[in-house]
C-alpha cells in the first residue's frame, strides 16, 4: 500500500473526487467534514425542487467516500474542533486538500447594514439552507419570513433560483389562502402556468411578486459560462442571457431591475425597509455609478444574493476573500509546502452550476440547454469540476510522493486521533449505516409524492 496519508477538508462534490482519485492510486485519505452529511451546496445550496439530481449526486459522493481506504470523520470544523495548522504539520499527514468550498456570502457593500440580518435582511445561503430544510419535522434552525415584494441583489443562476423560491412561497401561501392547495413541485413548472389553470393572476392574489436588482445590463448578467472572447461570442452570449432571464421571467412573474446599485439601506423601526438605489452605466466593461440618480425603491425584505466566498480559518492565509496561494501552478498554500486548495476554495465561487475547472468552459449548446433542461445543464457543469479535480489530483500525485510520508508509528497515531474524533461525532466507521441514520426526510415523502 502506498504509505502517504492525506487530510481532505471537505466531503462534497471536490472532497470525494479526491479521495476516490486518491484511493485508485493506494493512497489513504481522511475526509474531514463540518456537517453530519458530506454533500455541502448539493443537500444545502441546490434548491429542493432538483430532488432528482440531488439523490443522484449524493449517491455519487456516497460511492467515492464508502471506499475502505478513506476514512470520513463528521462534525468537525477547522478551527472550532480542530486546528487547521496543528492538524497539516503536526499529525503526520503527508499532505492536505483544502476542499472546503465557499460558504461566506460576500458582504453586502452598505456601511452597517449588516446589522439588521434577520431584521429584513437575509443572504443567499442562509436563505437556501432555511428553504432547503423548513419542511423537516426535527428542523429546529431560524424561521425565515418571504414576505411579498422583496428584492433580491443579485444576476447569476443562484440569484434567481432566490427569486423562485420566493416567489413559490408567497404563491402557495396566497393561492393556499383561497383554499388551493398546490404543491411547490407543480409550481416550480411554472407559477404562470399554475395560475392560468385556476383562472388567477397575481394581481387576482393581491400580490406585487420580487424584483431582482442588477448592476449591470441583462445581457451582462452571468447566466451564460460559455466564451466570450470575440465580438461574435460575446453577442452570442449575451442573446442567451436575455433568453435564460425571459424564460425565468414569463415561468414565475417577478421584475427586474438592470444597471442599479443598492448604495444606502432604508430602516424603519429598527427594521431594513428598503434600499437606496443609484443607476449605473457600462463604459469599457466597468459599472460607473451615476451621482444624482438616486431612488429610493422600499420593500418588507431584501435578500443579498451576490456571490459566495471561503469562510475565514485561522492559520489559513488569504488575500482579500479568496485563500492566498504562493504556488498558482499546483494551488499551493502560500506558508505551505504540503496543502493544496482544490474546487471552490480555489477560485472563492460558491455557484455549484459553474464550472470550477481553469481554463475550461462550458459548450454554448450546453448553456442553451438551461431553458428546457436545467438539471441536466447542472449535471454537466457537476462533471466538469468532477473533471477539473480530478486532472488537478493527477497532477499532484508526483508533488505528493515527494513529500515525507509518515512513519508507521506515525501513521498509528493519526488514525488514533482520527478515531478518537469519529467516536465524539458518535460516528461507528460504517459510512452507509451513518448516512442511513442522518438522511433527512425529502419533502417528496412528506407529500407522498412519486414520480414527481
Amino acid at each position: 500500500m502506498n504509505p502517504h496519508i492525506v487530510a481532505i477538508f471537505g466531503g462534497a462534490i471536490s472532497g470525494a473526487e479526491a479521495a476516490q482519485q486518491l484511493a485508485q492510486r493506494g493512497i489513504r485519505s481522511v475526509v474531514f467534514e463540518q456537517n453530519a452529511l458530506p454533500y455541502g451546496k448539493i443537500e444545502d445550496g441546490l434548491p429542493k425542487w432538483h430532488a432528482k439530481l440531488r439523490d443522484k449526486e449524493e449517491a455519487n459522493i456516497d460511492e467515492k467516500l464508502a471506499h475502505p481506504l478513506v476514512s470520513f470523520v463528521p462534525n468537525v470544523r477547522l478551527g472550532r474542533d480542530i486546528d487547521f495548522k496543528d492538524v497539516v504539520s503536526n499529525w503526520g499527514f503527508s499532505a492536505a486538500f483544502l476542499a472546503t468550498g465557499a460558504w461566506s456570502d460576500r458582504p453586502l457593500a452598505i456601511e452597517g447594514i449588516d446589522d439588521y440580518v434577520g431584521k429584513g435582511l437575509y443572504y443567499q445561503n442562509t436563505f437556501i439552507h432555511w428553504y432547503n430544510h423548513y419542511h423537516e419535522p426535527a428542523y429546529s434552525g431560524p424561521q425565515l419570513e418571504t414576505p411579498d415584494g422583496a428584492i433580491v441583489v443579485g444576476g447569476g443562476l443562484a440569484s434567481i433560483d432566490v427569486v423562485k423560491a420566493l416567489m413559490m412561497e408567497t404563491v402557495q401561501k396566497a393561492l393556499k389562502s383561497r383554499g388551493i392547495e398546490v404543491n411547490m413541485f407543480d409550481l416550480e413548472r411554472g407559477i404562470a402556468k399554475v395560475l392560468e389553470q385556476h383562472g388567477l393572476t397575481l394581481e387576482d392574489l393581491g400580490l406585487k411578486g420580487c424584483t431582482l436588482v442588477y448592476r449591470r445590463q441583462v445581457k451582462d448578467m452571468p447566466l451564460f459560462p460559455g466564451e466570450t472572447d470575440t465580438p461574435e461570442k460575446l453577442a452570442k452570449a449575451g442573446l442567451v442571457r436575455e433568453k435564460v432571464l425571459t424564460n425565468a421571467q414569463s415561468k414565475f412573474l417577478f421584475a427586474v431591475l438592470p444597471c442599479h446599485v443598492p448604495v444606502d439601506k432604508i430602516v424603519e423601526n429598527g427594521r431594513l425597509a428598503g434600499l437606496v438605489l443609484r443607476e449605473t452605466r457600462i463604459e469599457n466593461g466597468r459599472v460607473v455609478e451615476q451621482p444624482g440618480t438616486e431612488k429610493v425603491l422600499r420593500a418588507p425584505l431584501v435578500v443579498s444574493s451576490i456571490g459566495s466566498i471561503p469562510e475565514p480559518v485561522p492559520g489559513i492565509p488569504m488575500r482579500g476573500s479568496v485563500y492566498e496561494l504562493g504556488d498558482a501552478e499546483h494551488c499551493r498554500l502560500k506558508g505551505y509546502e504540503n496543502v493544496f486548495a482544490i474546487g471552490n476554495a480555489v477560485t472563492g465561487r460558491g455557484n455549484i452550476k459553474e464550472s470550477m475547472e481553469h481554463g475550461r468552459t462550458i459548450t454554448e449548446t450546453i448553456a442553451e440547454h438551461y431553458l428546457s433542461d436545467p438539471e441536466g445543464t447542472f449535471a454537466e457543469h457537476l462533471r466538469e469540476k468532477e473533471i477539473s479535480v480530478s486532472e488537478q489530483i493527477s497532477g499532484l500525485v508526483d508533488v505528493i510522493d515527494k513529500l515525507p510520508a509518515p512513519s508507521s508509528g506515525k501513521a498509528d497515531a493519526l488514525f488514533g486521533k482520527v478515531t478518537k474524533l469519529q467516536k465524539k461525532s458518535g460516528y461507528s466507521g460504517n459510512y452507509s449505516e451513518w448516512i442511513a441514520q442522518h438522511l433527512p426526510p425529502r419533502l417528496e415523502q412528506l407529500l407522498g409524492l412519486t414520480g414527481h
